[in-house]
């Protein structure tokens, strides 16, 4: 082998011409065949790279199921939309709070500009792909597998529909991959216009001029520029196209709804969209201009009051009430019902699941609430709260905070208030509280809160109404009362009673005793199904009622106490109160409508009873007998008032046949209500209100507060009279005594008995006290009278004397007269005047009556008169002599007092005298007719000439034993006109004075 090296260019040099063009035509072949061989091989790369990537797609997606045309449709228009709350009549109130505003809007409403800037910006080849852009989805794999700074993106708005509505915002390769076959699948089922129409109405652009986020053209174009998404023009079109690049870069407002100092980020991004604008032929030079020189900051819109903002209380009580509601109508939808669900724990969990879905529903469905809430009442009474001015002072105090810092707090006087329609339970406004702010809490649907005598009409009267065991006529005692149950004392609100009373005036007079006497007579079992019945089942006990709940010891929300009044307004029918008229989706199907819920609770004639009993309350002489002087209109007026104990609680409910009203003041902390405030006691305070609040409603709707018509009179009442003590018929010694009284009756318990309280006795006055003889008292010196028997009534003292109404002089009460024991002391106090004797009352308190003595010569005196107690303490006779003595109540009489004469008794004949003795007696009978002027002209002589009077002492017992048989010998004629007396007396129910 030679060692010369090969030399290229020694080869060459040895080649001739000819080889080297023969080696060109080889060395392009060879090219050529590398040419094929390469690009055979890149062929197959690329069939193997594409075949592995088809391969990878697939892996992606191969967990994906195939989506129906209804199950795309379904994501895409699932928008997360706020629900709307409506007024009374759709009046639109705002939206439920929720995270994203967004509101619904059609492609023909929404301005061409936007369409086109968005299109431009977003999408320039909308019209014309079929889902995807493959050379911008190739630029963007390539950014990312090349890891690039830039990273344009490749999505179409179809695609971005996808994301926003079925898929989640993950980075992700299988994401990816789904998003591009959702989107082909979309583009074969829709149109381009309903793919565009989804997207405008989904696509998030940034913040509102209240700070919350928006969602939506609609939201978008109200949110920032205060207009409707067909009224943007071309610079605000632009402006709101740039923003879903990035929401809250270039959005100008904060997440406090204040305006950026700087949000250039956002201008140059709307000058860029004008540009894409411009370039691709959707605007002028002349437009491009003209919206590059608008002022973006300067037409800004103001933030506006959200639903929660204005109507706060509104807001959060409509979101409350709508979420059981929505809960239940879940459950249907999915056929779940909870009486099949017999553990208790599982039912709670299935309410609490559903409970959360309809919370998370009312935020995103966007749902139409329509409510009863009467707009302009509901502005007008929030005006009266605002401006009343008798609020009592707030209280301040030093409270520990979350931290254990002390810090002060304000705590106001807060109102409560529902107005109820009665035919339908609609709450047609209320009032929740001064300041939702301070507490967000109602008073009006969320406090608990003592409703004091508010009670009394609904349990004790009207059960006891509707059982027959009372009338509006019947005596019931306030008098002293222990309960049952423990013997503790029934107090009223003054620590005093009354004594015999109607059941019409006891409730008129808001007496406690007697509501709880009364109510002692219902059966248990019927009173606590009153009580279910006019819905306060939830705030009671299993063994409730007890005596003391008569008097409102049960705690409730203002609104159902409100409700249960509202009975008496709808003849004795309970409609639930309710607030939600219905709930519509953004569609318009109805899926809740309010249905009427009827309790027939009282009978026509009990309600009608107890409306005519509570008329009283609000005229003279009732508990709130100054409230109708408040009001600017006239109306068939009801209602009762009602404090709790140590004044907590104050209350008035009370309404027309229209109508129910409740008015309720108090401390959110449940301390006392001061007594007198701004010159006025709290009752007067609250009843002021009630009255401003309801001539601000009737300054909106005057037929609704101010009806013409008045509460009918059913069939089945009649006015009966009877025995005011028993309740029963009246018998003779009733009508004796005056004691019949007319009241109204249910004809199904007019009584059929006869009255038997009353009993006829005789009587005695002792100090100007009635009191029963003894049965050794002279009948010279009792009356006839009538007296309640001594068992019809059990006080808890036995002693009826005490509560006696003044109507009911002519009573005689059930106690004996005094008795000291003793006999009386001689009267030494006779004096004479003319032909007269006349004497002062005895000092002693048992003696009821006074006998006169005559003697023409000065012995064997005999009785010739006996005076009571309600006669003229005098006597008139012929010449002789006269002594006057004192009877007991037990007929013990006192020995001779000073003897007197009248003329010169030495003088005259002994027959004389005696017969002028007989004529004077006759005289003296004939001037008991005599009238009361001239017993008081008797009197004051007898009372000046006393000191005039000689003394004279005679007690020895022969004379005691004299005085004795004397009265009882007195002469027939005295006995017979003694009786005649007695008889005359009883007859006329009267005590007519006997002047002498």
């Amino acid at each position: 082998m030679s060692d010369q090296r090969f030399s290229v260019k020694a080869f060459l040099k040895r080649k001739e011409p000819q080889s080297v063009i023969k080696g060109v035509r080889v060395t392009s072949k060879v090219f050529w065949n590398l040419f094929l061989i390469f690009s055979t091989l890149a062929l197959i790369s690329l069939f193997f790279i594409g075949g592995a990537a088809a391969g990878y797609f697939a892996s992606l997606v191969q967990d994906e199921p195939i989506r129906s045309f209804e199950d795309i449709q379904n994501d895409i228009y699932d928008y997360e939309e706020a629900t709307e709350i409506y007024f009374a009549n759709d009046v639109y109130l705002g939206d439920l709070p929720s995270p994203l505003e967004r509101r619904e809007v059609n492609l023909e409403d929404i301005s061409q500009h936007l369409i086109d800037a968005v299109i431009a910006t977003e999408d320039e080849y909308f019209y014309e792909h079929e889902g995807i852009v493959p050379k911008a989805l190739f630029r963007a794999v390539y950014q990312d597998f090349s890891n690039a700074d830039t990273q344009t993106g490749g999505s179409t708005l179809t695609q971005q529909l996808i994301k926003n509505q079925v898929l989640t915002s993950d980075v992700t390769h299988d994401r990816k991959a789904l998003e591009i076959l959702l989107a082909i699948r979309t583009e074969n089922f829709f149109e381009k216009d309903e793919i565009l129409e989804a997207y405008l109405n989904v696509v998030p652009f940034g913040r509102n001029a209240n700070g919350r986020q928006v969602a939506g053209a609609q939201s978008a174009a109200q949110g920032l520029f205060g207009v409707d998404a067909s009224e943007l023009n071309v610079a605000q079109s632009a402006f709101i196209a740039g923003l879903p690049q990035s929401p809250f870069a270039y959005t100008p407002f904060t997440s406090q709804g204040e305006v950026k100092e700087d949000f250039e980020a956002g201008l140059n991004r709307m000058t860029t969209v004008l540009n894409r604008m411009h370039s691709g032929g959707y605007i002028t030079d002349e437009e491009l201009e003209e919206a590059l020189a608008y002022d973006i900051r300067e037409n800004l819109t103001e933030a506006r009051a959200s639903s929660l903002e204005a109507y706060p209380f509104v807001t959060d009580e409509v979101q409350r009430r709508a979420r059981p509601i929505l809960a239940e109508v879940l459950m249907e939808q999915d056929g779940v019902d909870l009486n099949e669900i017999d553990d208790e724990a599982q039912r709670d969990l299935m309410i609490s699941r559903y409970t959360e879905e309809a919370e998370r529903a009312l935020q995103r469905e966007g749902y139409k609430i329509h409510t009863t809430i009467n707009k302009d009442i509901y502005d007008a009474q929030q005006e009266v709260i605002e401006n009343f001015s008798y609020f009592a002072p707030s209280r301040t105090e030093i409270v520990n905070d979350e931290d254990g810092e002390e810090v002060e707090i304000t705590r106001p006087e807060e109102p409560g208030s529902v107005l109820i329609d009665n035919s339908t339970g609609a709450i047609i406004s209320f009032v929740g509280g001064r300041d939702y702010e301070t507490q967000n809490f109602n008073h009006a649907t969320q406090a608990i809160r003592h409703t004091g005598s508010t009670m009394k009409p609904l349990l004790t009267y009207a059960v006891g109404f509707e059982t027959g065991v009372l009338q509006p006529g019947f005596i019931t005692p306030d008098t002293p009362y222990t309960y049952r149950a423990n013997n503790d004392n029934v107090t009223n609100f003054d620590n005093s009673h009354r004594g015999l009373m109607t059941a019409r005036e006891a409730l008129a007079l808001s007496r406690n005793v007697p509501a709880v006497r009364e109510f002692a007579k219902v059966d248990h079992s019927i009173a606590r199904e009153a009580l279910i019945n006019y819905g306060f089942e939830r705030f009671m006990q299993e063994d409730e009622p007890y005596e003391s709940t008569a008097l409102g010891t049960i705690g409730m929300t203002i609104e159902a106490n409100t409700s249960a009044y509202s009975t008496f307004g709808n003849n004795g029918v309970r409609q639930e109160s309710y607030m939600i008229e219905r709930i519509e989706t953004s569609d318009g199907e109805v899926v809740f409508e309010h249905e009427s819920e009827e309790i027939d609770i009282l009978s026509p004639q009990t309600n009608y009873l107890m409306i005519d009993m509570m008329r009283d309350v609000v005229s003279s002489g009732g508990t709130a007998s100054q409230l109708p002087s408040y009001l600017n209109f006239n109306s068939d007026l009801y209602g009762k008032t009602g404090t709790s104990q140590e004044i907590k609680d104050s209350w008035f409910v009370g309404g027309n046949p229209n109508i129910t009203q409740s008015i309720w003041l108090g401390f959110g902390d449940a301390e006392p209500i001061p007594q007198e405030s701004h010159g006025m006691r709290y009752n007067q305070r609250t009843q002021m209100l009630w009255a401003a609040l309801a001539n601000a409603a009737y300054e909106v709707e005057p037929d609704l507060m101010a009806p013409s018509e008045r509460f009918e009179q059913p069939d089945g009442i009649v006015s009966q009279s009877i025995c005011g003590i028993s309740g029963k018929l009246p018998s003779d010694l009733c009508r004796e005594a005056g004691f019949v009284t007319t009241d109204l009756f249910n004809a199904k318990y007019v009584p059929t008995e006869e009255d038997d309280s009353l009993s006829r006795v005789q009587y005695v006055r002792v100090n100007d006290d009635m009191y029963k003889a003894l049965e050794s008292t002279p009948t010279e010196f009792t009356k006839a009278g009538v007296a309640i028997k001594e068992e019809y009534f059990d006080f808890a003292d036995g002693d009826i004397s005490e509560y006696i109404p003044d109507g009911w002089d002519n009573l005689v009460p059930d106690k004996e007269a005094p008795d000291n024991g003793k006999t009386p002391d001689a009267l030494r106090s006779v004096s004479t005047s003319g032909n007269s004797i006349s004497w002062s009352t005895h000092h002693e308190g048992d003696v009821i009556g006074y006998r006169v003595y005559y003697s023409s010569d000065g012995s064997n005196f005999s009785q010739v008169d006996s005076v009571r107690w309600d006669e003229s303490y005098s006597y008139s006779g012929s010449s002789g002599y006269y002594y006057v003595t004192a009877v007991d109540v037990a007929g013990r009489e006192s020995s001779a007092g000073d003897d007197v004469s009248i003329g010169n008794p030495d003088d005259d004949e002994d027959d004389d005298s005696s017969n002028d003795v007989g004529n004077d007696d006759e005289s003296n009978s004939d001037e008991n007719e005599n009238d009361d002027n001239s017993n008081n002209d008797n009197n004051e002589n007898n009372n000046s000439n006393n000191n005039n009077n000689a003394t004279r002492e005679d007690d020895d017992d022969e004379n005691n034993d004299n005085n004795s048989n004397e009265n009882n010998n007195t002469d027939n004629s005295n006995n017979n006109e003694n009786e005649n007396d007695n008889e005359t007396d009883n007859n006329e129910s009267n005590n007519t004075n006997t002047s002498n």
